[in-house]
């Protein structure tokens, strides 16, 4: 005679439910357990995701830097440009040591004609004035402001107050270098003679001067920008060749 008594169906349904349930519990709520295999692939793929965020961090970094340099680099040849560009001495100071003059600057130079003939020679002048002369170095002390004529013109002499229009040629004494020149430009210069708006030696040199000639100018320091100007103007005794091309 057995008295094991036969256990119905549905108490072992909720044995095992309730058996699943507690194991559901146990695995932090509900979720269910992961095997090693996905546990592996989720860490592989959370170190995939922050190699791929480095990534764009440091290329984020090299392209901040890029963009600071390549704006440097713009800035540096600006400023170089812009330093490396001659001044016009004709439109410099006086004499250092007065104090120095205004300088001539757009203000003094007439507006040039787009359409004009360059260089605008007057009628009835020495056609070598059509051509831009060769200047050399001088020898010897430049020790007073000294005028030579090369081409004599038949014009009217330079008044002080006049406004002249010129083409010259500037070197220094010395060594004959080229630091300036209206040719070079294809624009010639007006200023007003005497009026203080350029150097010394040219207001006291070109006075006189007739219209149609080409004068050289031997110019000492004290009358030029002397033995050490600032602001890049050539240094010590200079040599121009200047054409007097009107005067009005």
């Amino acid at each position: 005679m057995s008295y094991c008594r036969a256990v119905p169906d549905s108490v072992m349904s909720r044995g095992s439910a309730a058996a699943k349930s507690a194991v559901l519990r146990n695995n932090g709520g509900g979720q269910p357990l992961k095997t090693k295999a996905e546990k592996r692939a989720e860490a592989k793929a959370a170190k995939a995701r922050a190699r791929a965020r480095q990534k764009r961090r440091q290329a984020l970094t090299v392209g901040g830097a890029a963009v600071v340099v390549l704006a440097l680099v713009v800035g540096l040849i600006v400023w170089v440009s812009n330093s490396s560009s001659p001044p016009s001495p004709a439109a410099g100071g006086a004499s250092p040591a007065d104090g120095g003059a205004s300088p001539a600057g757009a203000s003094a130079a007439a507006t040039p004609d787009p359409g004009a003939a360059f260089p605008p020679v007057p009628a009835g002048a020495d056609p070598a004035l059509s051509k831009k002369p060769a200047a050399t170095a001088g020898t010897g002390a430049v020790t007073e402001l000294k005028a030579t004529a090369l081409i004599q013109g038949a014009g009217a002499a330079v008044q002080p107050g006049q406004t002249i229009n010129v083409n010259y040629v500037g070197v220094t004494y010395a060594d004959g270098k080229e630091f300036d020149s209206s040719w070079n430009r294809s624009e010639a210069f007006s200023f007003q003679a005497g009026a203080g708006n350029v150097i010394k030696g040219w207001d006291q040199g070109l006075v006189g001067v007739k219209v149609g000639s080409r004068v050289q100018l031997d110019i000492p320091a004290d009358l030029a920008y002397g033995e050490k100007p600032s602001g890049g103007q050539p240094a010590g005794p200079l040599r121009f060749i200047v054409d007097v091309l009107s005067a009005s």
